[in-house]
C-alpha cells in the first residue's frame, strides 16, 4: 500500500497517509495507458480542415483553347489539380476524428496513471486546499512551497472559483476536479498534487 506524506499549503509535513491499492498500487499497463492518450488526443481534434476542389474553385468555365490542332495538352479548365490556381485533387475536407473506448479500458487506463505517478513519487497530497481571495500570488507561492514550480495538476474535491481562477494564467499549471480526470492530464503533469479530502473521492470512484 503506497505511503504518502501530507502536507499544507505552505509545503510543512503535516502527517502521512496511505493510499488505496486498487487505485494507486497497480501494475501500470503502458498500452492501455497509450490507447487513452491517443483517444483523447483524437477527441480533441476540431476536424475544420478543407481545400477546394476543382467545382469549388472561382473561376475556369471556359475552355481555355480548342481541343485539337494548337499542340498543346488537350485542357477543359484553368482550375483543374495540375494548374497553379488550381482545384485540390483528394485533399482534406471537414470530418469527425472522434472514437469511444471501452469504459473498463478508461478506468484501467487512469488507474495505471495514478499508479505511475505513485511509482515515479510525483503525487502531493495537501491537507487542504483553498484561498479567501482571487491572488495568482498565494498559488505560486503553493507550488513552490511543494517544489511543484513546473507542470503540475492541481485536483480539488469540489469546485472553488477563486482557486481556479488563481491558478488559470500560470504557464504548465491545471486545475480539475475529481469527476473531470483523464489520463493524458494525469499523465501530462509533472506533479500530481491532490487535496486530503479528493484522495477519498477518487478511491470512493475508481476502487
Amino acid at each position: 500500500m503506497p505511503k504518502v506524506t501530507v502536507y499544507d499549503m505552505t509545503g510543512k509535513s503535516v502527517g502521512e497517509m496511505n493510499l488505496s491499492d486498487a487505485v494507486f498500487g497497480i501494475e501500470p499497463n503502458a498500452a492501455v495507458m497509450h490507447a487513452a492518450v491517443v483517444n483523447y488526443l483524437a477527441n480533441q481534434r476540431q476536424g475544420t480542415q478543407s481545400t477546394l476542389t476543382r467545382a469549388e474553385v472561382r473561376g475556369g468555365g471556359r475552355k481555355p483553347w480548342r481541343q485539337k490542332g494548337t499542340g498543346h495538352a488537350r485542357q477543359g479548365s484553368i482550375r483543374a489539380p495540375q494548374w497553379t490556381h488550381g482545384g485540390i485533387a483528394l485533399g482534406p475536407k471537414p470530418r469527425d476524428y472522434s472514437y469511444s473506448l471501452n469504459r473498463k479500458v478508461k478506468r484501467l487506463a487512469i488507474k495505471s496513471a495514478f499508479s505511475t505517478k505513485a511509482l515515479e513519487e510525483n503525487i502531493i497530497v495537501v491537507d487542504n486546499i483553498d484561498v479567501t481571495e482571487y491572488k495568482t500570488k498565494t498559488v505560486v507561492a503553493m507550488l513552490k512551497a511543494l517544489g511543484a514550480e513546473k507542470k503540475a495538476l492541481i485536483v480539488m474535491p469540489e469546485k472553488n472559483e477563486q482557486f481556479i481562477k488563481s491558478a488559470a494564467n500560470i504557464p504548465g499549471v491545471k486545475t480539475a476536479l475529481v469527476n473531470t480526470l483523464n489520463t493524458y492530464d494525469v499523465l501530462n503533469a509533472g506533479k500530481f498534487i491532490i487535496a486530503k479530502d479528493a484522495v477519498a473521492k477518487l478511491e470512493e470512484v475508481y476502487a
